[in-house]
């Protein structure tokens, strides 16, 4: 009982709370930033660059730590790259950023299908498909400490930017006019929803539409401003995922992946919102 109750259930349901109050959190900064109800947190390419460091390790090794180190650590190279691209190119920063994202997505979303290509198809392969499809299967109390307080840490510094998060949504003349660099605070923001974003992907694996739909839910609930906006989507997200997590494992005999169940729940939803003229940042 302690085995199941203190080592398996207590840090799946802290993983599954943590990891979906950081997505929706950063998805709800990212939109905040790029004011575009349509950006997740994993435009800038964190997802693709992790996922490319978790599918390595797997290939090259069984150790799990070695899978998080390696998708941490190539989920911030990735948006490293990213921003790099962004300083070669003058232009409209938020545009450049945007694209870049999509340039060195593309790149490690094509490594990633490589070593699928090499992996052996009966053991390794199997191993990255379903990590990539998002999970809650591997958490343990020992990663969890290694992890959690990179996203609890994040989200909470990303509550205490509400405000200015509220300037940068009005465009970057308006933050100059109130004294503020938009430039400098948009980067800070940035770099905490990447560290949040990937320390989440190195837990879970990649899971989709919680950062992109659970932002709108709040903004019905709560409305735009984000001093009110990020407490809703912390909610939100944990209780979401927390549920998500539960279908999961409950729903057949084996476990289903969670990117699966949240693109089924989170296209209907979005589409719903849709129609209803309910989208926007």
């Amino acid at each position: 009982m302690e085995t199941v109750l203190f080592r398996l259930r207590l840090p799946r349901i802290a993983a599954a709370m943590l990891v979906g109050a950081g997505l929706s959190l950063s998805g709800a900064a990212f939109q905040g930033v790029f004011r575009n109800p349509l950006v997740s947190p994993y435009l800038l390419g964190v997802a693709s660059g992790a996922g490319f460091g978790a599918a390595l390790a797997i290939l090259l090794s069984e150790s799990l730590f070695l899978l998080q180190f390696s998708a941490l650590l190539f989920g911030i190279l990735a948006v490293a790259l990213t921003f790099g691209i962004g300083r070669f190119y003058r232009g409209a920063p938020t545009l450049v950023l945007i694209l870049g994202g999509v340039i060195v997505g593309a790149f490690f979303s094509s490594l990633t299908s490589l070593i699928k290509f090499v992996a052996d198809p009966y053991e390794k392969l199997p191993a990255i498909v379903f990590w990539l499809m998002g999970s809650m299967a591997r958490v343990t109390p020992e990663n969890l400490r290694a992890v959690g307080p990179f996203i609890g840490g994040g989200t909470f510094l990303l509550l205490l930017l509400g405000w200015r998060l509220n300037i940068l949504s009005m465009g970057d003349e308006e933050a100059k006019a109130m004294g503020v660099n938009a430039g400098k605070e948009r980067a800070m923001i940035l770099t905490i929803c990447t560290l949040v974003t990937a320390s989440s992907v190195c837990l879970s694996g990649i899971i989709g539409w919680v950062g992109l739909v659970i932002p709108h839910v709040g903004r019905i609930l709560v409305g735009p401003d984000h001093r009110r906006l990020l407490p809703a989507c912390l909610a939100l997200g944990s209780a979401f995922l927390l549920l998500v997590d539960n279908c999961a494992r409950a729903a057949t005999a084996m476990e289903i992946p969670l990117g699966i169940l949240t693109a089924l729940m989170g296209a209907p939803l979005f589409a719903w919102m849709l129609s209803r003229k309910k989208v926007g940042w």
